[in-house]
């Protein structure tokens, strides 16, 4: 299964790792030098095109990937939720 993360940016809902509220996460300091270090690494991809609510970090094989989401933690979990609810109707 997949995930929408908004744009044109899907995920394998098994390579996500987390995915955090930007707001309430980028009030520690660890964090914002975590995603800034990230940013720089060329890591990080920017899908808000209007202001981020969440980040989404992502495993595949031995390579991490973080994307920002226009769409809040809340959304994303409800889409989760209903996307297992399909699989096993």
């Amino acid at each position: 299964m997949y995930l929408h993360l908004g744009g044109d940016t899907v995920v394998p809902v098994k390579e996500i790792i987390g995915i955090f509220d930007l707001e309430i996460t980028t009030a520690a300091t660890d964090t914002r030098d975590f995603l800034r270090s990230h940013a720089a690494a060329g890591i990080l991809e920017n899908n808000a095109g209007e202001m981020p609510k969440s980040f989404i970090l992502t495993r595949s094989g031995k390579s991490s990937r973080i994307y920002t989401s226009p769409i809040s933690v809340t959304t994303l979990y409800k889409r989760n939720l209903i996307g297992k609810v399909q699989e096993n109707v």
